[in-house]
């Protein structure tokens, strides 16, 4: 599904490396998690991944389903597939959130050849979905994020990914500024997406998402390189112990 090797990523406005030779292979049907201490390059990855201005690869390559991500315009990694959950998501005054997800998911159609989705059928599946995450009519009528709580944000992004269903999930620290009620809320959406032809990369600091979102694979990720990888066990031993004794390890 996605396959990444040997990535090499410096910030394009001053010479400072952030990646230093990520490789990494997340199959269809399997979710792994990316833990690691602030700066180690956790969330760059996910930016380069989407096409966020601002860096430039210097090595190494990115596929997904055998397509070149890299090569790819933000839009067109869309429509192949690829959906980023932002950590903190933006605020689209002027923009109803309806309007909003309806011109995405057309587009994305279009440009796979597909015709759009009808007027009819787009409310009837929007709303199906939003009741399993406790999103009313009310939020679905206002404009995209605005006037939303933490929660709120974070829960119309996975209604955007349900609407959406990419083939690609990404969740950059999906968890962050969120309560208990609403964590599971966001969990629970996730978990209902997980199929044989979907990969989840969720990208966390915390074990306690990670109750709730079970992965298959857990990365450690210091200072621009995946330094180790395990099962489910490696999320609670960094909750126990912290990253210093694997950090130790490696190094």
């Amino acid at each position: 599904m996605l396959e990444i090797k040997n990535l090499h990523v410096d910030l394009e406005e001053e010479e400072k490396s952030i990646l230093k030779g990520v490789t990494l292979t997340v199959e269809a049907g399997s979710v792994h998690a990316i833990m690691g201490p602030n700066g180690s390059g956790k969330s760059t990855l996910s930016y380069v991944l989407s096409g966020r201005d601002g860096y430039v690869v210097t090595q190494g390559s990115a596929t997904l389903g055998g397509v070149d991500l890299l090569e790819l315009e933000p839009e067109e990694r869309a429509a192949a597939g690829l959906f980023l959950a932002f950590q903190y998501p933006v605020e689209i005054p002027g923009v109803g959130n309806m309007t909003f997800m309806r011109t995405a998911i057309n587009a994305q159609r279009k440009a796979r050849g597909e015709s759009e989705i009808s007027a009819a059928d787009f409310l009837k599946l929007v709303r199906q979905k939003a009741r399993t995450l406790q999103i009313d009519a009310e939020m679905l009528k206002r404009p995209v994020n605005v006037g939303f709580s933490g929660g709120e944000k974070k829960r119309n992004e996975i209604l955007q990914m349900a609407m959406l269903e990419p083939k690609m999930c990404i969740l950059d620290e999906t968890d962050s500024g969120l309560d208990v009620d609403a964590m599971k809320l966001v969990a629970d959406g996730v978990n209902a997406l997980r199929d044989e032809g979907r990969g989840f990369l969720v990208i966390t600091h915390y074990q306690r998402l990670l109750d709730h979102i079970r992965p298959d694979v857990v990365h450690i990720m210091a200072d621009g390189r995946i330094v180790k990888s395990g099962g489910p066990e490696l999320a609670l031993e960094v909750e126990q112990n912290g990253y210093a004794d694997i950090l130790t390890e490696e190094a």
